[in-house]
């Protein structure tokens, strides 16, 4: 089988989220890095770009002169995967949707919840796949919580309590670092720093295994360091259209805390506890009967969590494998797209436009119920 070609626009060297996209694009065989705009800086960009392996007419100095590369080919890359600073993602993911590109956006897809259902629908009407980078969705056992919760192994789900906490800009010392200043500049960041960041994954968690989405939050915003415009922790509360309660906190100055992104989910028969940072176990508790461990590779798993596995069982998978999880959604969803043919309903779990639209509602009802003293806000979109 030939392998889709791909295409990026930022992620350049040293760039921690483009290196792991390459990872997990190329993890499975079925896609070959073949064009990128890599960098602000046009001539490091290209070299960048070249040493991965493109062609020298095929390394653009910016996303604009990609598109009008690419466009103008015979044999364009089949997915264009997005990883430039917030601000930025609306303008390049439409572009390419509206040339018939199938794009990857990390996420947020946008800033604000008008352009996020604009990209919806500009999808829709160019029939491309627009696909955001929850990547965390793609670990094993997070798939087969929400296949058990699908299948009704925990009865109605009551509350679902999601964090995302790390100690990584708790530093003041930091304040002039440029990875870190643009997430607190509304200019560059939105409405939100680090709900957008690392919140927007949890919650994205929550409704992926609840199969629900909120209604309506309540939020409580800080800034932890004298002169950040944006929050760095924040604590919201939610509600779903399926009756379940949500609670979700999320912080960038929580020291010690290192990765941090965890989900309980407690229903009528059962609860589940599940943590990224020993993403191999899941322990599920039957009502009324003791806690038991769930191993990521290990027989009477959902096939979700079975065909999400690499690794024999004891071997640890991680954040690459996620990550590639998406991916082979999305070449499995092209490959269907130029073939001609439907993919089985369950076959997709690559979180959407939609999804993304959704988060960025999200996003803005927190920093609105923030301003308004907790207030409940409802969601647009």
């Amino acid at each position: 089988m030939n392998k889709l070609t791909w295409g990026m626009i930022g992620g350049g060297e040293g760039s921690q989220i483009g290196g792991a996209h390459r990872v997990a694009a190329g993890l499975d065989g079925a896609f070959s890095f073949s064009a990128g705009a890599l960098d602000i800086d046009a001539a490091k960009g290209r070299d960048f770009a070249i040493r991965l392996g493109a062609a020298a007419d095929r390394a653009y100095g910016d996303w604009r002169e990609m598109l009008e590369g690419e466009s103008n080919r015979p044999d364009p890359v089949d997915l264009i995967t997005v990883a430039t600073p917030n601000n930025t993602h609306f303008e390049i993911t439409k572009a390419f949707l509206q040339a018939g590109f199938n794009v990857l956006c990390e996420k947020p897809i946008t800033t604000t919840v008008a352009e996020a259902e604009e990209i919806v629908a500009v999808a829709r009407q160019a029939k491309r796949l627009c696909a955001v980078n929850y990547g965390y969705s793609g670990y094993p056992l997070v798939r087969q919580m929400r296949a058990m919760v699908a299948k009704g192994e925990l009865g109605a789900v009551r509350l679902v309590v999601a964090e995302f906490a790390h100690g990584f800009h708790a530093d003041a010392a930091d304040a002039d670092n440029p990875r870190v200043r643009w997430r607190y500049d509304p200019a560059q960041a939105g409405v939100s720093s680090v709900v957008a960041d690392c919140g927007s994954h949890a919650l994205h968690m929550a409704c992926f295994v609840t199969g629900q989405t909120v209604t309506k939050l309540s939020a409580d915003f800080a800034s932890c360091l004298e002169g950040r415009a944006l929050e760095d922790d924040a604590l919201i509360a939610f509600r779903m259209h399926g009756g379940t309660v949500g609670r979700l906190w999320t912080s960038a100055v929580a020291v010690g805390r290192m990765h941090g992104l965890t989900l309980q989910v407690f229903g009528e028969k059962g609860g589940l506890r599940w943590a990224q940072e020993q993403p191999n176990q899941l322990i599920w508790t039957p009502l009324n009967e003791s806690s038991r461990i769930l191993e990521r590779g290990a027989a009477g798993l959902s096939p979700a969590a079975q065909s999400a596995s690499r690794l024999a069982i004891g071997h640890t998978e991680g954040m690459f494998a996620a990550f590639a999880n998406l991916y082979a959604d999305l070449a499995e969803a092209i490959r269907a797209q130029k073939e001609g043919r439907s993919m089985a309903a369950d076959a997709f779990a690559c979180p959407t436009a939609e999804d993304g639209l959704h988060s960025v509602a999200a996003i803005h009802a927190a920093a609105a119920s923030a301003k308004s003293g907790g207030a409940w806000v409802e969601l647009e979109g």
